[in-house]
C-alpha cells in the first residue's frame, strides 16, 4: 500500500486480548481507530469465549467494519497466549497490544507507533516509570508491587528499560515473529523486553498516564493473596533471565 507519492505505508494491527469487557470492548475499538488515522490501521480481538458475550460485540462490529476482526478462543485462556494469536493473525507491520479497561488510553498508541515508524524504534514501551508517565489508577498495594518488581528486574538486568511490566507495547511484527512471547501473565514483558534488547534492538520508552479501570473486574488482583500469586512468577522471570546471562558471560571467560 502506498500513499500519493508512491512511499509505501506503514500499517499497524491493534491486539486487543479479551475476557469480559463487554462494556468496554465497543468504545475501546471505536478510540483506537479513532486516534489511529495516519496509518492503514486493524483492530484484532481475541477473546477467550467471554461468558458475558464480548465476542459478540466484536463479531457484530467486524460485520459493520471489515477494519476490525475477532478471534474467538474456546477451550483456550491466558494472555500471553491471546496476544501471540493476535500477533500470527495480525497483517501490519507494527503489532501493538494493551488492556482493554481504558486504563491505557488509546490516545496514546500514535506516541508508540511513530517512535518505530518516524524515528527507528524497533520496540516502544507504554511507559509509566518516565516523563510524562504516572500510574494513578491502581491503589497502593498495586502500585507498591509494580515498583518493587520493576526494581527488581532493573537492578538484574539493567536500567535500560523503567517499565518492565508495562503490558503497552508496539513492535515491529517481524521482531515478535523472531521473539516469541513467552511466560503465562505480565512476566512475559519482563521477558520480551530483556530478550530484545539483548539481541541489540532498539527500545524507547513513551510516557503515558494509567488511568482507572472504566468497567468490569481487574484480573491483576485485588488483594495480598492475588499479588503473590502473580508475583512469583515475576521474580522467577527475571532471577532466571539474570543467571542465563550470567551463565554465558561465564561460559565465555
Amino acid at each position: 500500500m502506498c500513499d500519493v507519492r508512491g512511499d509505501v505505508l506503514t500499517t499497524v494491527s491493534v491486539i486487543l486480548p479479551t475476557y469480559n469487557e463487554r462494556d468496554n470492548i465497543g468504545p475501546l475499538i471505536a478510540a483506537v481507530l479513532r486516534n489511529s488515522q495516519r496509518w492503514p490501521t486493524e483492530v484484532v480481538v481475541v477473546d477467550d469465549d467471554s461468558p458475558d458475550g464480548t465476542w459478540q460485540v466484536v463479531q457484530e462490529m467486524a460485520e459493520r467494519d471489515r477494519r476490525v476482526r475477532l478471534l474467538r478462543r474456546i477451550g483456550e485462556r491466558g494472555l500471553t497466549s491471546a496476544i501471540r494469536a493476535g500477533i500470527r493473525a495480525a497483517g501490519g507491520d507494527i503489532v501493538v497490544w494493551m488492556d482493554c479497561d481504558f486504563s491505557m488510553p488509546p490516545e496514546h498508541i500514535p506516541a508508540l507507533v511513530a517512535a518505530i515508524a518516524d524515528e527507528g524504534y524497533d520496540v516502544a514501551i507504554g511507559s509509566r516509570y518516565v516523563a510524562g508517565g504516572r500510574d494513578i489508577g491502581h491503589g497502593l498495594m498495586a502500585r507498591l508491587f509494580s515498583r518493587t518488581i520493576n526494581l527488581f528486574a532493573a537492578l538484574l538486568l539493567g536500567f535500560g528499560v523503567r517499565d518492565y511490566t508495562s503490558g503497552f507495547i508496539a513492535a515491529r511484527r517481524a521482531l515478535c515473529e523472531e521473539i516469541e512471547l513467552r511466560g503465562d501473565y505480565g512476566e512475559y514483558c519482563i521477558d520480551f523486553l530483556t530478550r530484545a534488547r539483548r539481541r541489540g534492538y532498539r527500545l524507547r520508552e513513551v510516557g503515558y498516564v494509567c488511568g482507572e479501570r472504566r468497567s468490569g473486574e481487574s484480573k491483576t488482583g485485588t488483594n495480598v493473596l492475588d499479588y503473590v500469586r502473580r508475583g512469583w512468577k515475576y521474580v522467577v522471570t527475571v532471577w532466571r533471565l539474570a543467571m542465563g546471562k550470567l551463565s554465558k558471560e561465564s561460559s565465555s571467560c
